[in-house]
């Protein structure tokens, strides 16, 4: 669009990044929903086998991607809780025996791959428990206190020990590790538990030698730029996330999520992905589940994950509406019911995955008379256009919206409407935390 008021995310390049690619996911994973799975607390039993048996709802529902918290046994010493973290890892080389055998993860990896979805799992890659052998066989292989003693990586994680990378014994043991759950399970790679805190040049070396195997995805728990020049395909998009919960509370603005991605642009390298997201394990059980802090507001910004540059999460149980911090540390199973959120839910993952201008179009943001409130943006790849108008606030208001050459009939998808837009304003009356995608007729 060539008008004024329509403002692009074009600003120049952080020149440190100027020219580098972050490296490409493969094909299957370009339009990916990626959906995290809690093992525990996803059934009653909290095994891999019952777990199987939601496999048609999620391929139903949509998903690409199942992410699945760590399914290592958990250390017993420090334990936090009646069940530990599943963060605290014994052993890097066995399962979670409250989950099942190898065989069944195994089978349960299999079962995937034949329903058209993939596998990703968490590598705590940082620390690992107080009980795990390789504190007793290779004590030098983790970070020392000056007074000789093992320590924590900080002391909000008392039940975990810091790994020190500085060794390269431990480099080659992790990277065989790693190597070794791609070849004897068949996943399609990790996703990497504060991944800032491991050294980059480890990543390099072991995501280079991975992808000599297969081609497999990656995803960082960081945000820092760098961690797409050390191989990772996608970074967690945590200050959007937080950007949201400010809105919801009345703390910021709508027209702040613009200027975010425009820094955000600035910084990434080109072609880096970004995961938005609401809710996932750590921010449900320590802030809440995402209808507790969004409020009337949680669809909308749920929209957003969806049609913001980048790929979305869903974590186990928003589709069911979950509306309660699930325990971290304990048994606390998702409580499944019919809800509103699967419908939406599935219409926003089948939007995303038909349209290419949603995960590989380009973002242009529309001048309405209330951006403090309103965000307008379009976007486009080759013929397809998706424009979508959120109100952002807790007031009902009407704005006028500049939609100068913007022409066509649009659906609207959710209520199944059409928009006819000529190269004119447009007046909209818009309810609290209301919003409206369309897709362009062709």
């Amino acid at each position: 669009m060539a008008n004024s008021n329509v403002h692009k995310i074009n600003n120049r390049r952080n020149e440190k990044f100027s020219g580098m690619q972050s490296p490409p996911p493969p094909a299957w994973a370009e339009s990916t929903v990626i959906y995290q799975v809690n093992t525990r607390q996803y059934t009653a039993e909290g095994t891999f086998n019952a777990f199987a048996a939601h496999l048609p709802e999620l391929k139903e529902l949509g998903v690409d991607i199942l992410w699945f918290m760590p399914i290592h046994p958990i250390g017993m010493k420090n334990r936090k809780g009646s069940l530990g973290s599943p963060y605290s890892i014994r052993d890097y080389f066995a399962i979670n025996q409250e989950f099942g055998t190898i065989e069944d993860f195994k089978k349960l990896v299999d079962k995937i791959h034949e329903n058209g979805m993939h596998v990703i799992i968490d590598l705590v890659a940082n620390h690992t428990a107080w009980d795990n052998p390789l504190i007793f066989e290779h004590a030098d292989w983790y970070v020392h206190s000056k007074d000789g003693e093992i320590v924590s990586p900080n002391r909000h994680w008392p039940d975990v020990a810091d790994l020190n990378y500085d060794k390269p014994e431990l480099r080659r043991y992790m990277i065989g590790m790693m190597e070794w759950w791609i070849r004897e399970t068949g996943i399609d790679g990790y996703r990497c538990d504060v991944a800032e805190l491991v050294p980059g040049d480890f990543w390099d070396e072991a995501i280079a030698k991975l992808r000599k195997m297969k081609p497999i995805f990656m995803l960082a728990e960081g945000e820092a730029p760098e961690l797409h020049t050390n191989g990772f395909n996608m970074t967690y998009a945590s200050k959007m996330y937080r950007l949201f919960n400010r809105i919801a509370k009345g703390q910021a603005v709508a027209s702040q999520i613009h200027k975010y991605l425009q820094s955000e642009w600035r910084r990434y390298p080109a072609g880096s992905m970004r995961m938005r997201f609401t809710s996932n394990h750590d921010e449900n059980a320590y802030r809440g589940a995402a209808i507790e802090r969004l409020g009337q507001g949680t669809k909308a910004f749920a929209l957003l994950t969806f049609t913001l540059p980048g790929n979305p999460l869903i974590y186990n149980g928003q589709e069911a509406g979950i509306s309660r911090k699930l325990k971290f540390y304990d048994k606390d199973q998702i409580e499944w019911s019919q809800s509103e959120f699967r419908s939406f839910y599935k219409t926003l993952i089948h939007l995303f995955k038909t349209h290419p201008a949603l995960y590989d179009g380009a973002m242009q943001r529309i001048n309405t008379q209330n951006d403090s409130e309103v965000y307008v943006f379009i976007r486009r790849k080759k013929e397809d256009e998706i424009l979508v108008v959120s109100n952002l606030s807790k007031a009902g208001l009407t704005t006028k919206i500049d939609l100068t050459d913007i022409t066509g009939n649009f659906s609207d998808i959710f209520r199944q409407t059409r928009l006819t837009l000529d190269n004119s304003e447009l007046d909209m009356s818009l309810q609290p935390w209301e919003f409206r995608i369309y897709a362009k007729e062709l």
